[in-house]
């Protein structure tokens, strides 16, 4: 029985993350399609209310107060905020790039956090782990080929990846000490505010029903897949789960072929391969180096 719940639980983890990133990628897909005629700040400003107002009601009338309280609010804030940046460079991106490829540009985020992560507990990051990190960057720079066509906004994916990382890391500490809903919450709440501050300057009243409802199913589809995310982190470790983020990848150009009917070229699907290769097996040689330190730790010791 006492292994059996840490299974289970694991089970559960990677189950909710399957299920974020496909939310993730049915978002990115709608973005693309409203990314020509809605202004950004109105369709972020829906997808963020929606968050608010749908845990609101589910966890106030159960939790009342309680759930605005953390114990790190400006840990809070700052998620919030990148979240915030995490969008606009996604909507942004998504105007250039078909929504497949930024995608696979941002699957470099995992190998990012391992870096930070490695570097800021001062551990030794391996020539190998160097060398799929330098894959993966290829494998971005081969998705976005800069050439004569280049334009400076075909950069933003890696906006997306820096603020991915530094969100994500947030992530993983707030679970450890406020609740998954609490920090839902709390997201939404901040980045709400913040755009309706905004919203004079992107709103428009010259959208049809069609519209408003893809911003309504695109607040679903974030506030659901965030709100997976962090139930995930809070019952699997990071390791475990890192590697199915890739299937996002699948899931992005499963809907860029459904609703576009794009297909990627060769030196796309190429990319793709480097970065999915650079991911998962930085993330496999992490945690081999982690178990032989432990071997060596309990040697020692003994």
């Amino acid at each position: 029985m006492t292994s059996s719940a840490p299974a289970s639980a694991t089970l559960q983890g990677v189950a909710l993350m399957t299920a974020a990133v496909a939310c993730f990628a049915a978002l990115d897909t709608m973005t693309q399609v409203v990314s020509g005629t809605v202004p950004v700040v109105l369709a972020l400003w829906v997808r963020y209310l929606v968050q608010m107002v749908l845990t609101g009601t589910a966890l106030l009338p159960k939790r009342g107060r309680a759930l605005l309280r953390t114990s790190r609010p400006w840990l809070q804030a700052a998620r919030a905020v990148l979240l915030l940046l995490s969008s606009l460079c996604i909507y942004f991106s998504v105007r250039t790039l078909p929504v497949g490829e930024v995608t696979a540009v941002t699957m470099l985020t995992p190998v990012v956090i391992a870096l930070v992560a490695a570097t800021a507990l001062g551990e030794y990051v391996s020539w190998l782990r160097w060398g799929f990190l330098l894959l993966g960057f290829a494998g971005a720079l081969v998705v976005i080929r800069p050439g004569a066509s280049f334009a400076p906004a075909m950069l933003l994916p890696l906006g997306v990846v820096a603020t991915n990382a530094a969100y994500q890391l947030i992530t993983s500490v707030l679970t450890r000490t406020d609740g998954a809903g609490t920090t839902h919450f709390l997201t939404g709440c901040i980045a709400t505010a913040l755009l309706t501050a905004a919203l004079p300057l992107g709103w428009t009243s010259h959208l049809g029903l069609t519209h408003w409802l893809l911003l309504g199913t695109m607040g679903l589809a974030g506030s659901a897949g965030h709100l997976f995310l962090i139930l995930a982190y809070g019952r699997a470790p990071v390791g475990v789960l890192t590697p199915y983020l890739y299937l996002q990848i699948a899931f992005a150009m499963l809907g860029g072929w459904l609703v576009f009917g794009y297909l990627p070229d060769a030196w796309a699907v190429l990319g793709v391969a480097a970065i999915a290769v650079s991911g998962v097996g930085g993330t496999a040689v992490m945690a081999y180096e982690r178990r032989v330190a432990v071997r060596a730790a309990v040697a020692s010791a003994s």
